[in-house]
């Protein structure tokens, strides 16, 4: 039987990064994956990626030389991480449980724009930005609502637990993902289905609701900027999973980092490069422990 850790990073908005994906796309559960595979090819150590809300970019159709551009399973940043993951040992899984549906950049840029640009930003702006806000993310969350959106991802996890030659499964949940990776954290229902694994998403995360059933290990990466998770949380947080003395947990807080800093932060930014950096080498220790 699988045993399940998590660790979560939030992310929505920051800069697309350079280099080329090196896994392959299949289907698995009837979902669409990227897959990234360790040198030796061993599903001993899964990891399933539960990706933010939109994708990568594509081709316009007015040029061939510009970019609508969207986020989700397909951005070049998650698949690079999932490259990163799978040198590292782990068995990466990165679904489409948007199945094809997922924000476009410009919403998400609304949401929570880079530190530099928000410093930026008159009054107006902002409140033209904060306006477009519940107009495409409140329909968007009802299509996505959780009795649709939880069935995939139990689905998928049991999926791979069933796949020959996995053992043990890891979940890394960015922002709208971040919280059905917690809620795999509660552990398996009666039924068995679903998995144990942790994350967290600022944007819709419920305390202490989401926070009082965990009973798997548990690792949180934050910023003090995420406007959508604000220190008052994040210290409730603490103390919720403080009370957990059996459960092994951690929180880290990276100094001036937005949401997003740990899938999309820019790169211009020493400081911003090296929270991404070591918010990636969180993850990997806590999976390399309790993968293990």
């Amino acid at each position: 039987m699988s045993e399940n850790v998590g660790m979560s990073s939030c992310c929505l908005s920051g800069a697309i990064h350079d280099g080329t994906p090196t896994g392959r796309v299949d289907t698995l559960g009837g979902l669409q994956t990227y897959i990234a595979e360790p040198r030796t090819g061993s599903k001993a150590k899964s990891v399933i990626f539960i990706s933010d809300s939109a994708r990568t970019p594509v081709p316009s159709l007015s040029s061939p030389l510009t970019c609508s551009v969207v986020f989700g399973w397909e951005l070049t940043n998650t698949r690079l991480l999932a490259d990163e993951y799978a040198k590292e040992g782990f068995y990466v899984y990165l679904p489409d449980f948007h199945q094809g549906d997922s924000l476009p950049i410009d919403f998400l840029q609304n949401v929570e724009p880079p530190l530099k640009k928000q410093e930026t930003l008159t009054v107006t702006e902002k409140a033209k930005n904060t306006a477009v806000v519940p107009v495409t993310l409140g329909p968007w969350l009802l299509t996505h609502r959780e009795s649709v959106t939880r069935p995939l991802i139990d689905g998928f996890i049991n999926t791979v637990r069933n796949t020959p030659g996995t053992n043990k499964i890891g979940a890394l949940g960015f922002c709208w993902g971040g919280r059905y990776a917690i809620l795999q954290a509660h552990g398996q229902s009666k039924d068995g289905s679903g998995s144990d694994i942790g994350g967290v998403d600022a944007a819709v995360v419920a305390i202490p609701g989401d926070f009082d059933p965990i009973t798997k290990p548990l690792s949180l990466a934050v910023g003090t900027k995420d406007s959508l998770l604000d220190m008052d949380s994040i210290g409730k947080i603490q103390d919720l999973l403080a009370k957990k003395t059996e459960v092994p947990h951690e929180l880290q807080i990276y100094e001036d980092q937005v949401h997003g800093f740990a899938l999309r932060s820019d790169w211009s930014s020493e400081k911003d490069k090296k929270a991404m950096d070591d918010a990636q080498k969180q993850g990997v220790a806590w999976f390399s422990k309790y993968l293990a």
